[in-house]
């Protein structure tokens, strides 16, 4: 059974605690690692900076203590997996799980929430899960 390793568990505790049950049910059947949860400042306007956000800080889901956002991503093969459809596979799997959870979510593949995933998307952040 997958489990978190030191970081990923780091990460996720400074997220809020309905993304702490959530990803802590998810990894018991889907492996993945926690890329991030709170962001700071510096980071957020960086990634503001570098088109990976469309937010400076404060706004930011990330950004709150606890943060009410988790970027997670599949692990694949003993590795990060950034591919597309491993993203899309792991992303139908996280909605499922906290739509059973009763855990309202936004994926980052469907902003807007009508379930056409990426295509009315401008902005794509596949590992990107946030709290409604």
């Amino acid at each position: 059974m997958p489990r978190f390793g030191k970081t990923s568990t780091k990460r996720l505790d400074t997220c809020h605690v309905d993304l702490q049950r959530l990803f802590n049910r998810v990894v018991e059947k889907f492996d993945c690692s926690v890329v991030q949860g709170y962001r700071g400042q510096e980071e957020q306007d960086r990634y503001f900076d570098t088109g990976k956000s469309k937010v400076k800080f404060p706004n930011g889901k990330h950004n709150g203590k606890p943060s009410e956002a988790a970027d997670v991503a599949p692990f694949i093969n003993g590795d990060i997996s950034w591919n597309q459809k491993h993203c899309l596979y792991f992303a139908g799997y996280v909605l499922g799980v906290a739509s059973e959870m009763k855990i309202k979510i936004r994926w980052g593949g469907d902003w807007d929430m009508d379930n056409e995933a990426m295509t009315d998307q401008k902005f794509q952040d596949l590992v990107h899960f946030e709290l409604v």
